[in-house]
């Protein structure tokens, strides 16, 4: 985020007051930054309006080509790079194939998923988070309204989250 952005917080102590108030905003057609909870809220992405994730397409894509990549490795390395007669069996057999295939498919759908959600969530190892309230982590939520993308002030938003059960509204500065 660019510096000097201002927002509005409420902070709530129930989270059905809070599913309330989020839906009690979003129909005066404010835009919410975030919402910030100690705990997983039921209902709170849908209430948000936040879309299905599309990360189960990103595991699904790596995982085949860890499938791919431990397919070609292992055809290529016992059946043209180095082969080896055992028996008289087939160099490029399926059954002793399958356990490097299994690993390495998970291997790299779990290291594909992991750098996928670091590189959609902006999650740089440099970059420092911002706190809104550190309260946020003990007991309270906390919702943040950037007041550059919304048309009205911050006196209407403040009072609005006060009519929707706020205990505090407070502003905040980064």
């Amino acid at each position: 985020m660019e510096s000097n952005k201002n927002f509005v917080l409420g902070v709530f102590d129930d989270e059905d007051i809070l599913l309330q108030a989020v839906t009690k905003v979003r129909d005066r057609g404010i835009k919410i930054h975030e919402v910030y909870s100690p705990f997983p809220v039921h209902g709170l992405d849908e209430a948000l309006g936040y879309k299905r994730t599309r990360l189960p397409i990103a595991a699904f894509v790596f995982g085949m080509t860890g499938t791919a990549l431990a397919l070609i490795m292992q055809i290529w390395m016992m059946g043209y790079d180095w082969p080896m007669i055992i028996g008289g069996k087939n160099f490029a057999a399926l059954p002793p194939f399958i356990p490097v295939i299994f690993e390495l498919t998970v291997l790299l759908s779990a290291l594909g998923m992991v750098a996928t959600f670091l590189i959609v969530s902006d999650m740089k190892p440099y970059k420092w988070p911002q706190q809104f309230d550190l309260r946020s982590t003990d007991d309270k939520h906390i919702l943040a309204i950037d007041l550059a993308i919304n048309k009205l002030t911050k006196d209407d938003i403040g009072a609005l989250l006060k009519d929707s059960g706020a205990q505090e509204v407070n502003d905040k500065n980064f």
